[in-house]
C-alpha cells in the first residue's frame, strides 16, 4: 500500500507585507480560559470577568469624561480645574490597565473598543458641547457614585465566592482611588467666600 503523503504550504519568508489578513477568534468575549491554573472554579471566573468588564467600561467612560472636562473647561478656576481633571484622567487610565490586566488573568477578554465601551457603560453621555464648570463636576461625580456603587457589590460578591485578589484589587485600587477623586471634586461645589469673609454675627 502507497505511503501517503501531505503536502505542507510553502510559507518561505518574504520581505513583503502581508496585507488584509483575517482569522477566526482566538477566543470568543465572555468566555474563560482555564490555562492559568488560579484554583478558582469556571462559573466564579465567568461571574468576575463579566463584573470587571462592567466596571471597566464605567472606569473607560469616566476617564474619557475627565479627558473631555480637560479640554473644555473655561472661567476662573480653569487653571486649577485643568490640571486637577488631567491628573484624575491619568489616574483613571492606570485603573483602566489594572482592571483589564485583571480579567485577563482570570482568563476572560477585555472590553476594548469604543463602540463596545459605550454599548457597555452604565454613565450617562454627555453632549458634545462645552458644558458650565458646575455641570462639569457634578457629571463627573455621578459617575464616579456609579462606580463606587459597583466597587462595593462586586467587592462584596468577589469575597462571597472565594475571589480575594479581585476583591483587593476592587477595593485597595479602584474604589479607593474613586473616593480621593470625589473628595477632590466635592470640594470645588462649596460656596466658599474668596476674597471677604462674612462678618461674624453678635448674638443678642
Amino acid at each position: 500500500m502507497a505511503k501517503k503523503t501531505m503536502t505542507v504550504p510553502n510559507h518561505k519568508p518574504s520581505p513583503n507585507p502581508r496585507y488584509h489578513q483575517r482569522a477566526p477568534e482566538l477566543q470568543a468575549f465572555g468566555t474563560v480560559s482555564s490555562r492559568i491554573p488560579l484554583q478558582l472554579e469556571e462559573p466564579v471566573r465567568l461571574e468576575m470577568t463579566e463584573q470587571l468588564n462592567l466596571l471597566l467600561a464605567d472606569t473607560i467612560t469616566l476617564r474619557d469624561l475627565y479627558k473631555k472636562s480637560h479640554w473644555q473647561v473655561s472661567g476662573p478656576t480653569f487653571y486649577q480645574l485643568h490640571l486637577l481633571y488631567d491628573k484624575h484622567y491619568e489616574e483613571q487610565s492606570e485603573l483602566v490597565d489594572t482592571i483589564a490586566e485583571r480579567i485577563q488573568v482570570l482568563g476572560g477578554i477585555s472590553i476594548a473598543m469604543a463602540a463596545d465601551v459605550a454599548e457597555t457603560t452604565r454613565i450617562e453621555r454627555p453632549p458634545k458641547g462645552r458644558e458650565e464648570i458646575p455641570v462639569q463636576l457634578s457629571r463627573l461625580l455621578d459617575a464616579h457614585q456609579i462606580l463606587i456603587t459597583a466597587c462595593r457589590e462586586l467587592a462584596e460578591r468577589a469575597n462571597r465566592l472565594g475571589d480575594p485578589g479581585t476583591n483587593d484589587l476592587v477595593v485597595s485600587d479602584v474604589l479607593r482611588t474613586n473616593e480621593m477623586q470625589v473628595w477632590f471634586l466635592s470640594e470645588h461645589l462649596v460656596e466658599e467666600p474668596l476674597v471677604e469673609a462674612e462678618p461674624v454675627r453678635e448674638s443678642a
